[in-house]
């Protein structure tokens, strides 16, 4: 006489489990915290049990509240609700949408072999209901792991393509700022365009046009790759940026003066990128330090490195403040005019260059922002 599989299961239910674990340790890439040892494959041979014996009543219909119809489709149902949770967790461990077949499969395979070893046949239709419970647990678990999976996926293209275009407007702003302040400057003062600040002017409108066409070929996704190193003066890379930051110093009524740098010093890298670089943060100083303070602003020679420092007066870091500064949309300070992207912008673009950027509070003071870079000698 045919065992009934519901009592076979029910009997041997710790063994079925402690085979599907054995199985699930033994397959390359699987692993499986406590918590879905006890709730994923246990909690679904719970539920084959139940279908099993309701179908064996006068109502055998009401055994698809528990693992659903035959056919496919979607229908709530105890098994539904498991399967679905059970594809998410394998999704949050990153494993991929074969484990969650297997994890199934698993079972399947572990109830053959033991009733072969037990010797105990089951009728068609219980075999058939096996089948049912484990198509629709494979289903709903597959279709929670894909949504899950494409979700975040669409969430993480997103954010990404948010912060190149946040990217984009930010270097965009810095850049129409200075045009503006130049161009005010030339026609309050009747300058000529043929002086020191008719050059700033010219040198940023050639900014902005490289810029738009930069992105429009969508260049700065693989900037690093395709970057372009040279070799230059360091005190001409620096008084050009001093030249340039000194029209945005005025309307806070600080203090900003000229560095005297060695004029045998020189850097290597991509000159726009870290001219952008320092002049975020320059504006980051100037839009922080308290009225009527000074940016200090220099650049040195210290063995194989050349370190050009950025200290203001916005009164010091609170705590926990300096190691999270440079995340994308960061903002710690009252003034949010911003967008809070560019000390990321500054960090990523000198370690393009090879460099680093670091910062150091200075309580009740400010802070100093250092760049680091390679020492090269200047070449005629």
């Amino acid at each position: 006489m045919a065992a009934k599989m519901h009592s076979f299961l029910s009997n041997n239910r710790d063994e079925l489990t402690l085979r599907c674990r054995i199985k699930v340790g033994q397959r390359s890439g699987r692993s499986a915290t406590e918590k879905q040892l006890q709730d994923g494959i246990p909690l679904f041979l719970e539920q084959l049990i139940r279908t099993l014996e309701i179908e064996q009543t006068s109502d055998p219909l009401n055994s698809r509240l528990i693992s659903g119809p035959a056919g496919g489709g979607a229908a709530l149902s105890e098994v539904s609700v498991s399967a679905s949770q059970h594809g998410k967790d394998l999704l949050d461990l990153g494993l991929t949408v074969d484990q969650v077949v297997h994890d199934y499969g698993d079972l399947c395979q572990a109830i053959t072999d033991l009733a072969v070893e037990r010797d105990a046949p089951f009728q068609v239709d219980e075999f058939r209901t096996l089948n049912r419970c484990l198509d629709n647990a494979i289903s709903d678990a597959v279709t929670e792991f894909s949504y899950q999976r494409d979700v975040r996926n669409a969430d993480a293209q997103a954010y990404e393509s948010n912060q190149r275009m946040g990217f984009f407007t930010h270097e965009l702003r810095n850049l129409l700022g200075t045009v503006s302040l130049a161009f005010s400057a030339a026609k309050a003062g009747n300058l000529s365009l043929n002086g020191a600040t008719g050059l700033i002017l010219e040198r940023n409108i050639w900014a902005l046009e490289k810029l738009i066409a930069s992105s429009l070929e969508d260049v700065r996704t693989s900037a690093e790759n395709n970057m372009v190193f040279d070799s230059f003066s360091l005190a001409d890379f620096i008084n050009e940026i001093y030249a340039a930051a000194a029209l945005s110093i005025g309307p806070h009524g600080g203090n900003f003066k000229a560095p005297q740098v060695d004029p045998d010093l020189a850097i290597s890298g991509n000159r726009n990128l870290l001219m952008a670089a320092v002049a975020n943060l320059l504006q980051n100083a100037f839009k922080f330090t308290q009225p009527h303070t000074e940016v200090f602003f220099t650049a040195y020679a210290a063995g194989d490195r050349i370190l050009i420092d950025i200290k203001d007066h916005c009164g010091g870091l609170g705590i926990g403040v300096a190691e999270n500064m440079f995340l994308p949309f960061s903002q710690a300070g009252e003034n949010r005019t911003g967008i809070g992207l560019g000390l990321t912008i500054a960090k990523q673009s000198i370690s393009a260059n090879g460099g680093t950027l670091t910062v150091q509070n200075l309580p009740s003071v400010g802070c100093v922002f250092t760049i680091s870079l390679p020492r090269y000698a200047l070449t005629n």
